[in-house]
């Protein structure tokens, strides 16, 4: 029988951060798509600072930043539109986390995004969101559960990414980690119906998720900063979002090995003897 192994915690990296420093960033980048980034005043005393990552951080700095290779490329999806969207609340707090970890994170608001049709393919909304996926190395995807399935609003942003765009596959061999939030009980229907879209997008939705029941109850008020409070739901969201990091990191330099399929081989081999 395997037996698990429990990893040693190095006290090293408590409280140690790989997030990308402003004199490092892109300041359009920042402006446009981190809007979960607290003042530096706040930062580092927040509670994301004082997670036990090491595991995740030593990955991700031995691995990636002292080989000096492009950060991972998260995109973060969320969906709902209110003025207090717990779906957007919860989305921050992840980009945050993964931020921490020193992923190079990016979130897409879908507000303007036309409603999905077959013409206006060339609308800035549409394009933003294309764009973003094909950048990408990995995805989190957060809605609301409603009337007992995912929302309108975040369904139209997937229906909106192409399975292929030429010979770019936006969402294929790309990491997913999957969230929702429940006004009422805890439930799984729209992180179930996420993994079905993930499948179908081509996509390796990580093992682990998080389902955040009565939301209303599990952030601070907005004057208060909309944070989320301790509790087990936080707890697996920060699992989620460190096991995300993790299969990245072992995915990623085999993209191509995990997109070669014997059935579009044999489809180029046809082709070209018809040539």
């Amino acid at each position: 029988m395997r037996e698990a192994i429990q990893l040693e915690v190095d006290t090293t990296y408590r409280l140690r951060s790989l997030a990308i420093g402003p004199d490092e960033d892109d300041c359009q980048i920042r402006e446009l798509y981190r809007p979960f980034l607290l003042p530096d005043a706040f930062a580092a005393d927040d509670w994301v600072a004082h997670q036990e990552l090491s595991t995740a951080l030593k990955m991700v700095e031995s691995q990636i930043l002292d080989k000096q290779q492009d950060r991972l490329r998260i995109l973060v999806l969320y969906g709902s539109l209110r003025s207090r969207s717990y779906s957007r609340l919860l989305a921050f707090e992840a980009a945050r986390i993964l931020f921490r970890l020193g992923c190079d994170v990016r979130v897409y608001d879908p507000a303007g995004l036309p409603q999905k049709d077959d013409v206006q393919h060339g609308h800035p909304k549409v394009q933003e969101l294309r764009d973003l996926s094909k950048w990408s190395d990995g995805h989190v995807w957060i809605s609301p559960e409603q009337h007992g399935n995912l929302t309108g609003i975040f369904k139209q942003q997937i229906d909106w990414i192409p399975l292929s765009s030429g010979a770019v596959r936006p969402t294929q061999g790309r990491t997913l980690a999957v969230a929702q939030v429940s006004g009422g009980s805890q439930s799984f229907n729209a992180v179930n119906s996420l993994r079905i879209l993930g499948r179908w997008m081509r996509m390796f939705a990580i093992p682990n998720q998080s389902s955040v029941p009565k939301a209303y109850t599990q952030f601070t008020s907005e004057e208060e900063g909309s944070r989320m409070m301790p509790s087990s739901n936080r707890d697996r969201l920060v699992d989620c979002m460190e096991e995300l990091v993790k299969y990245t990191i072992v995915m990623r330099p085999h993209f191509d090995l995990f997109g070669d399929r014997y059935s579009e081989r044999e489809e180029r081999r046809l082709k070209a003897l018809q040539k």
